[in-house]
Order: C-alpha cells, then sequence, then structure tokens
C-alpha cells in the first residue's frame, strides 16, 4: 500500500508543481502570445519527464533524512 501512495503522490505532486512552474517559466521568457500555450505545455512534457523519476527517486531519501534529523 505504501509504495501505491508513493507511486501516487508523485504522480499528483510532480504534475502539480511542475505544471505550474512551467507556465510561470514559458510566460516569464516570452510573455503572453500566441505560442504561449503550446510552448508551456511542450516545456511541462519535458520537465515531467525529468521530475517525476527525480520526485519518486528522491523524495523517499529526504524524507528519511528530515526525519532522522527531527527525531535528534
Amino acid at each position: 500500500m505504501e509504495k501505491k501512495v508513493h507511486l501516487i503522490f508523485s504522480i499528483v505532486m510532480s504534475a502539480f508543481m511542475i505544471l505550474i512552474m512551467s507556465f510561470v517559466v514559458t510566460y516569464m521568457n516570452i510573455g503572453w502570445t500566441e505560442q504561449t500555450i503550446d510552448k508551456w505545455l511542450s516545456s511541462f512534457v519535458y520537465a515531467w519527464i525529468v521530475g517525476f523519476p527525480l520526485l519518486f527517486i528522491f523524495a523517499p531519501i529526504f524524507k528519511k533524512a528530515i526525519v532522522k534529523s527531527l527525531s535528534k
């Protein structure tokens, strides 16, 4: 069950954060043009391909380190 929760959490959290951040960066770089939505969604796809695996791999490591440091 915990592995399933971690997978779903990683998918949802990475999609949410990358969707927002890719829009902000796209908008900051090109402003609002006819291409903004297309470039934003394209940027989202590339960023999610990188971001999801990173979150999936590193979130448990960071969580464990944080829990360990707070329990001292």
